[in-house]
Parts: C-alpha cells; structure tokens; sequence
C-alpha cells in the first residue's frame, strides 16, 4: 500500500506515526514545506520518498504535484494528522478518488459552529453558541446568552485564542485581542470538570478509546502562568461517571460519519451529572497526549494507528494497566534557563513511578507558554491507583521548580 503522508515531520509527534506506517507495511510518500535536511531522522528513515513544496498552503499548487505523482505511481491513502491541511488532504482525496473523509466530511471538523449546529440537529447537548465575525455580532450573542462566557476562533486547535468573559467589561477587553481572527464563536461557559474522548477507529468500529481528565481546566491554564498544567490518562472507563462521557463520544463520531483514523473529543461533567460537549478533531490530541496513553497502556498507538487506517484492525492487544499523568513545567522567570530546584527529592520519593522526565536543559531559552502546551518541559507519572496517581502529579506540580533569567 501506497500512503501519502502530508507533513511527516512536523509537528514532532508526525514522525512517529509516520514510522508507524512503514512499520505496518505501508510505503510512505512524504509531502511537506520543510527541507529534506529538516526532516526528523525518524520520519525521515520510513519515508520511501519526500517531496519538498514550498508551502503546504499553496492548495493549488500542492495538488498539482499531488498529481503528477499519481500519474508515475499509484496512491492508495491520503493522511493528515496536522489540522491545518486536513481540508488539503481531503481534497486531495476527492481528485484521486480515495477513501477517507471528504472535505465536506472534514469542514465539521475544523469549523466548530458548523460541527455544533450538526450535533445540534442531532438532539446532543452542546453548549449554546452563536457564530460571528464582527464586533457588533459578539455583542448580540452576548446579550442572547448572558454572561459568562466563552470567545474563541470558529477554526482552531486546542485553546488558542480562547478566553472567557464574565461581564461586559470583560468582552470589551478581550475583543482587541481577537482582532486577528476572522471569524468567533461565542458560547456558554460550562461550569463543569473537563475530559477528553479519544479513539482509534476502522470501518466506523472504535478499536481504541482513551479519556483523559484536565487539572485543572485548559483554559484556566491560558490565562495563568504559574500553573502547572496537569493531564490524566484513566485506567478504569468503567467507572460509572464516565459512561454518559463515553456514550456522547460514540454518538458524536456516528453523527459526523467518522470512519478511520484518530479522533480528540473534549466534554464536559457538570455537577448534576449532566454531559456536555466540547469539541471534536478529527486527529490526534497535542500536548504529549499520545506518549501519556502508550505510557498508561505499555502500547505503541503511533503504530496501532497506522494498522488500523491500512488494515482495518489493531492486532497488538491493548491492555489499560495504568492511570498515568503528564505535569507540564513553566520556569519563574525569563530568559534562559539557570535550574531545577525539587527535582531529585521528588524523584526520591516517587521514582519507581516516574516515566519520563524531559525538562528544558539548563542554557536553553524558555519556550512561549501562552504558545505550546508542553511549556517548558514535562515529568509523567504512573501508578495503577488513580488517587496515587493524582496525588504524585499535584506533588510535582507544587514542588518542582524551574528558573530562568
């Protein structure tokens, strides 16, 4: 099988599942607007091929090559893990006449008015919402849906360019920042604990399902810097305040005719018990989330992906043995970084659960935090126990410190 793998090395977690597609037999054709050189050695070794284009926004001009490789070779798959060329991707799927979501299936993916307007008509539990891109239009949705709550891109991934509005004095601030974004969606503000649904399918079929929880919520996050953000992979999706969660996920992925590939819900559990949705991709979570499932279920889901979009099924068995949490690090400070402090008695004390450590080297400049989730470095943690799990995550959360000048 012959599968054109758009972007195979970027962002980093590409390469992984490129490789995982050499692994599961597949020859892999890389389209891409990095150089050869900059490709990582890991994709760069699966790949039986690379063609370098000058932008991968060039729609016009991607497809163009797109076709002329499909004149000398035949192309059996188009995939995309990166969100912003999924419609590139479906598009070219469409020209060669390739299975997988067409752009019309992939634009409720990317637009999340549209995606909650199908869910909508549906009979699901969406938060009320209302799309706009003009000053005046926020302004009516606020007054349709009250305060608080939430502005952020009708296109766009994870919680960038999101934030929250708990009076009228609050939008009025947040509307020059958003100036950038053509078009908004304006929603209520959920009040509730945040979780993800994410899945591996084939023929429609769910071959794998993770739920994650966010601590605290992600949008508390954004909005303050000494947090350290924390996500835990569940090991038991029995329990029984998770089935409403994992029953709106399945009924979302029938509505919007998933079929194969990854998926990233996030919903939410109010108080009451109530579910809600959040939003849906049509890929992998960011955020290192992939590495924490393999790391609760002692699995490859990199390859367990590729077999499942080339041969419909994922034979290695996939047990959840853990509960495992990411601690995501911000040093204090600016600059680069000068040290750890609390790093070696933490690793006294819980080393035997500790996973990963991948910190900022001491020298390094300190990433943007308002720009990637992974900061300035992460710790994961394991242990079979949930409340163990949560309990060594708040630990290195409250105890771990980075510093930078």
């Amino acid at each position: 099988m012959n599968v054109l793998m758009i972007s195979p090395g970027y962002p980093a977690q590409m390469a992984f599942f490129t490789r995982g597609l050499a692994a599961a037999g597949a020859s892999v054709i890389g389209v891409g607007d990095q150089s050869p050189s900059a490709v990582p050695a890991i994709a760069r070794d699966a790949l039986a091929h690379y063609i370098p284009v000058g932008s991968l926004a060039a729609g016009d001009a991607v497809a163009a090559t797109v076709r002329e490789l499909a004149r000398q070779v035949r192309v059996d798959r188009v995939e995309c893990l990166w969100e912003p060329y999924m419609i590139l991707a479906a598009r070219l799927r469409e020209e060669l006449d390739l299975p997988g979501l067409t752009v019309a299936q992939t634009v409720p993916f990317r637009d999340k008015e549209r995606m909650k307007q199908l869910l909508d008509a549906a009979g699901l539990r969406t938060p009320r919402h209302d799309a706009t891109g003009t000053v005046a239009g926020v302004w009516a949705a606020a007054e349709r849906l009250g305060f608080p709550l939430i502005v952020k891109p009708i296109a766009g991934a994870g919680s960038a360019d999101t934030y929250r509005a708990d009076s009228a004095a609050d939008l009025d601030a947040i509307l020059p920042v958003l100036r950038h974004v053509p078009q908004v969606s304006v929603e209520e503000f959920v009040d509730a604990e945040e979780y993800t649904y994410d899945t591996i399918c084939a023929d429609g079929r769910v071959l794998f399902e993770n739920i994650c929880r966010y601590l605290p919520r992600p949008l508390l996050t954004k909005m303050h810097e000494w947090i350290s953000p924390i996500d835990v992979a569940l090991r038991d999706l029995d329990a029984p305040d998770l089935q409403s969660g994992r029953a709106l996920g399945a009924a979302v992925l029938q509505v919007l005719g998933f079929r194969d590939g990854f998926t990233h819900m996030e919903w939410y559990r109010k108080a009451d018990g109530e579910v809600v949705f959040g939003e849906i991709a049509a890929r992998p979570p960011g955020g290192r989330m992939v590495d924490l499932m393999n790391y609760a279920t002692d699995a490859d889901l990199f390859s367990a992906w590729a077999e499942a979009v080339t041969r419909g099924r994922i034979s290695q068995p996939i047990e959840r043995r853990y509960n495992a949490a990411s601690i995501f690090k911000r040093a204090k400070g600016a600059g680069r970084i000068t040290g750890y402090e609390g790093l070696d008695g933490l690793l006294a004390e819980y080393g035997e659960h500790v996973v990963a450590v991948d910190l900022l080297p001491v020298g390094a400049p300190r990433r943007d935090w308002r720009a990637v989730s992974i900061s300035d470095g992460m710790v994961i943690v394991r242990h079979r126990e949930q409340s163990k799990t949560v309990e060594m995550a708040e630990h290195f959360a409250a105890g771990l410190q980075l510093y930078a000048s």
